[in-house]
């Protein structure tokens, strides 16, 4: 068959693709307006995860289910800006990993929002200035955002969902390699790249900042400096990349949490978080996992922080599989409270496979 053909062909196909997109769209805006009418979320996790599971299933190729994913992303991200006007903030600056893992989420078509620290996505999202947010919770390496943490414990807000980003680190600077005399990043950043930096850079300064893109920045202009930052940062600093992969390990993954104010339904495939202190007694952490080994259900993370409200007492944060709305969890927790100073569950939501 001749090019022109199969390019005509192609040209039919997108017309009819335009075509069935504003047929959906239509749709979209129909189930828009009965979400107003009824005091309904927009944005709905448990929705989103079967659609994707489903389009996948129906995938014959040659398109992959990665392809496929990313397209849709966007069709549901233009779905999301037509039923409202979504606005999402998360940690750190354009650039950042946080940026792109709340992209990979929400897609380009929603408005989002810089903010300078952790605390104030809580912040945003607790005085209505934004619909939901994005906040890093534990890396692969360097283990918990204990930053994060910390502030679950205190806020209104729930856990709607969590995605998983695979980390990849490259040292970027305006000059050559030898001469980089500093290296700045992200306190976590430069931890998973330590071993790389002991080795390749050893004797450089090596100073923190509050994001891997400031550290960018920092790098654009002064001499004998270098960041680590994201691939997206070379590309929007006009940065030389010096060297690529520099984390210590390959497998190098941060999990990122999505926070509103609306409870998630099951999906079958669930994941439920909860933060507790426990009473002062012999044995009191043993008995207090007790419950979820009885049962039989999985925990999937133990973490603990101290109190800030009292020295040498902590709070402890787990991870179960299962939804809050589960029968068997509730019997779990009730046992659990028995032998807790405070309980509190900070979000039930779809599990994101590894």
């Amino acid at each position: 068959m001749p090019l022109s053909k199969i390019r005509n062909e192609i040209d039919k196909i997108d017309q009819q693709i335009v075509e069935l997109l504003n047929l959906r769209y239509k749709q979209v805006e129909q189930v828009g307006n009965w979400k107003k009418k009824n005091g309904s979320p927009i944005y709905i996790p448990e929705r989103e995860k079967a659609l994707l599971g489903k389009i996948c299933k129906n995938n014959q190729g040659p398109m992959t289910d990665d392809i496929l994913r990313a397209i849709y992303r966007e069709i549901m991200s233009g779905a999301l800006k037509l039923e409202s006007s979504l606005k999402v903030t998360y940690f750190g600056s354009p650039g950042s990993f946080t940026h792109q893992a709340t992209l990979n989420k929400f897609g380009h078509s929603v408005k989002l929002c810089p903010a300078d620290s952790i605390a104030a996505v809580f912040k945003d999202i607790e005085a209505e200035r934004s619909d939901y947010g994005c906040v890093p919770i534990e890396n692969s390496t360097e283990g918990a955002v204990t930053h994060t943490l910390d502030t679950l414990v205190n806020t209104n807000l729930s856990i709607c969902a969590e995605l998983n980003l695979p980390i990849h680190h490259y040292l970027l600077s305006k000059g050559p390699f030898d001469e980089v005399k500093r290296v700045y990043s992200h306190i976590q950043i430069l931890g998973q790249c330590r071993e790389y930096l002991q080795k390749n850079l050893p004797g450089v300064d090596i100073v923190e900042t509050a994001n891997s893109t400031k550290a960018a920045s920092i790098a654009v202009t002064e001499e004998g400096s270098a960041a680590i930052s994201g691939k997206i940062s070379a590309e929007i600093f006009n940065l030389n990349i010096l060297a690529e992969n520099i984390e210590d390990f390959s497998n190098n993954t941060t999990r990122f949490l999505i926070l509103g104010k609306q409870t998630t339904q099951p999906t079958g495939d669930d994941k439920t978080s909860v933060c507790f202190a426990i009473k002062d007694k012999i044995g009191a952490l043993y008995d207090c996992l007790k419950p979820f080994k009885d049962k039989g259900i999985t925990m999937t993370k133990v973490e603990s922080r101290p109190m800030k409200n009292a020295n040498w007492e902590y709070c402890f944060f787990i991870d179960v599989l299962g939804h809050r709305d589960d029968k068997i969890i509730q019997e779990a927790f009730t046992e659990l409270k028995k032998s807790c100073s405070f309980f509190k569950i900070l979000g039930s939501y779809s599990r994101m496979q590894s």
